[in-house]
């Protein structure tokens, strides 16, 4: 009874030892993997650099020469398009508008016709003092000759002096009522050609206010139309007072100063024009002077109320060496300012300090460390170092080494 034995299916069966061969197999398989891994890493970095270290290979850079020229010191300012004229067109006599002539927007001169009001009230009103006056006339003349009479007969004591005297009295005032006539008859003549309205000024007309067929008086506040003078226009901006002195002595001389105006971005140039005048006083809270420049405007590019960013032109330097904005770069320490210059012999860009002038925003004047004929990068500065190797725009291509390529080459 001791000796039982548990049944074969409660048995535990006996651990599985691994083959020796098959251990070596996984371990092949894994040093091919790594193998490959490193095959490939090596072949990349062979095709990324076929000439060796990245930085040795030559960098096509964009060159521009040191040049002499003019730079222009010039003012940065705000300013507001203002026309010279801006005329509410209004009538001056009241009656019904019987005609629109113009169209909205139309560009007209001074004289134009524009709107034309009921002509018949104030023709008929001509008509009677031209009457008035036709009458009176007679009645002086006839007074005149009654004098004449009365002057003869007074020479024989036939007619009383207190009759002569009421006779002359009697011309004087046909005299005065002959004058009256004539003066309404300038009115009348006025008040019609105000029925025929033309435009004051040079200009371009905005949007009707009122139309054919209304009653329009001289209270109407908004009036018929407004036209506004565009050709020439001025800009309106202020400097800080500080350039005044200068300013004023040259507008005193008589001296021309430029005035560029450019759009709301400040990118585009919208007209060219010159400084006129400058406002008589200044303003204390911002220490600014207003100026006025006048623009042609042919184009019609400036329109009134428009914000544009004006560059007046203050002085030129000349005979400055110069050299695009492009070819500055900024450092720090001991080179805050430095420019890569071209070793055309070796083709090699070397870095050179360099001392800053005006600059008028495309070019900058260099005081020290550049001499004209000088070759400085302006594009492709950011891969270049202090004796790296360059290629310049048009040059032929670097000749490689005997046996390299653009793809590494697998040994033989």
């Amino acid at each position: 009874m001791n000796d039982l034995q548990e049944p074969p299916s409660l048995k535990t069966p006996p651990a599985r030892t691994s083959s020796p061969w098959r251990a070596r197999l996984i371990g092949v398989i894994v040093g091919l993997v790594l193998l490959a891994i490193v095959a490939s890493i090596v072949l990349r970095s062979k095709r990324a650099a076929p000439f060796g270290d990245p930085r040795d290979a030559p960098v096509t850079v964009a060159v521009a020469p040191v040049t002499r020229g003019d730079i222009a010191i010039t003012i940065a300012a705000l300013g507001t398009v203002t026309p010279l004229a801006t005329v509410t067109v209004k009538t001056q006599i009241a009656g019904q508008l019987t005609q629109v002539a113009f169209q909205e927007g139309q560009m007209v001169r001074a004289g134009d016709f524009l709107a034309q009001i009921d002509p018949r009230p104030y023709q008929a009103a001509l008509d009677q003092a031209q009457a008035n006056l036709q009458r009176d006339q007679a009645l002086l003349a006839n007074s005149r000759v009654d004098l004449q009479r009365y002057q003869d007969l007074i020479k024989e004591n036939a007619v009383a002096q207190q009759q002569l005297d009421t006779q002359v009295s009697l011309v004087d005032q046909y005299l005065g009522t002959v004058a009256a006539d004539r003066a309404a008859i300038e009115t009348a003549n006025v008040n019609l050609a105000y029925t025929h309205i033309t435009s004051p000024v040079a200009g371009r007309v905005g949007l009707r206010q009122v139309d054919s067929g209304n009653y329009v008086t001289p209270q109407d506040t908004n009036g018929l139309v407004v036209v506004t003078q565009l050709q020439p226009i001025s800009v309106i901006f202020p400097i800080p007072e500080d350039y005044m002195r200068e300013l004023t002595a040259k507008l005193h001389d008589r001296v021309s100063l430029p005035v560029a105006a450019f759009d709301r971005t400040n990118t585009t140039k919208v007209a060219d024009g010159t400084l006129q005048t400058i406002d008589n006083v200044s303003d204390p809270t911002t220490g600014t002077v207003k100026l006025r420049a006048l623009f042609d405007n042919k184009d019609g590019a400036l329109f009134a109320n428009q914000f544009v960013n004006v560059l007046l032109q203050q002085t030129v330097l000349h005979d400055q060496l110069i050299i695009p904005a492009a070819g500055v770069h900024h450092g720090s320490g001991d080179t805050p300012n430095f420019a890569y210059v071209i070793n055309q012999a070796q083709s090699t860009a070397a870095v050179r300090p360099i001392t800053l002038g005006n600059s008028d925003g495309d070019h900058v004047a260099v005081t020290a460390g550049l001499a004209a004929g000088d070759v400085v990068v302006t594009e492709g500065a950011d891969r270049l170092r202090d004796g790296a190797k360059v290629t310049l725009p048009g040059a032929p291509a670097p000749v490689r080494p005997p046996g390299a390529s653009g793809a590494a080459r697998r040994p033989q």
